[in-house]
């Protein structure tokens, strides 16, 4: 069995409050963007060290194999489904890591949906939605695959009513990868301010104004690069241009009838008609 997993981006990102466990509340838009993984399934028989054999190629990942969320997503079903034929995953990346775009998470929730698939049982929709935030704070949103306003650590989605169907995007990874982590640090949360649920009703020529990343504040001072590359986006014709997530990756949304705009070469670029 082979599925493609896909990216996301954020349509703004706000930081609402620390959280006594630590982590942040946050208030964003998850829109799907059809950039993809690639992941190939196979039953194997069983081997006697291991239920699971793992490969990956394309882009480099970081960690050890036993992190990677694909292996995450077995062991997780593992555990509530101790029956689980032995399986043979191979993950070619061309998402990158540490980008904002989601595409581990993406890759942890295909795993999960496509094992299911192949060895022919189903999860309960609570079920799998436990293991997705196990994995992830953004992996629920790739089981719902459509426009989602998130809340707390992102996981908390209601569905939107929003298309960008005809558009083109352009996403820009410089080559710099962004931890988490060392996003949120530095980061001052606020609770006021419009709710992206109304500025996202707005034109989306205004959105420049209206639906920002709250990250950009911080990573771009210390990665002034990125706002040179949203900037450039903006003069290239892009409608509207953001980080997306915590970064690094900046993307631009251009008019259905956009040309590829020329830029200066970049480690990882893709140009896409939004479905």
């Amino acid at each position: 069995m082979i599925v493609f997993p896909n990216c996301k981006i954020n349509l703004g990102l706000r930081i609402l409050r620390k959280r006594e466990d630590g982590f942040h509340d946050i208030e964003t838009i998850f829109y799907p963007v059809p950039v993809h993984d690639a992941l190939e399934i196979l039953p194997i028989q069983k081997d006697k060290d291991s239920s699971l054999q793992f490969e990956q190629t394309g882009l480099s990942i970081k960690g050890a194999t036993q992190q990677n969320l694909c292996v995450k997503a077995y062991r997780l079903l593992q555990e509530i489904k101790p029956d689980l034929p032995p399986a043979y995953i191979h993950l070619h990346k061309n998402i990158p890591m540490g980008a904002g775009l989601g595409g581990g998470s993406a890759d942890g929730v295909f795993t999960l949906l496509a094992l299911q698939s192949l060895f022919e049982f189903s999860l309960s929709k609570q079920e799998n939605e436990q293991i997705a935030l196990e994995l992830g704070s953004d992996c629920p949103f790739f089981l719902l695959q459509q426009a989602a306003w998130g809340l707390g650590r992102g996981e908390k989605l209601t569905p939107l009513p929003l298309s960008l169907s005809g558009y083109q995007i352009l996403l820009i990874h410089p080559g710099i990868s962004i931890a988490t982590a060392e996003a949120f640090r530095g980061v001052s949360p606020r609770i006021e301010g419009e709710p992206l649920t109304n500025s996202i009703l707005r034109p989306i020529e205004e959105w420049k104004t209206v639906v920002q990343n709250q990250f950009e504040e911080t990573i771009f001072i210390k990665y002034p690069e990125l706002k040179k590359i949203k900037s450039t986006l903006y003069k290239a014709g892009a409608l509207y241009a953001s980080m997306s997530g915590s970064g690094s990756t900046i993307f631009g949304i251009f008019p259905p009838d956009a040309s590829r705009p020329t830029l200066e070469p970049y480690p990882w670029i893709q140009w896409k008609k939004i479905p």
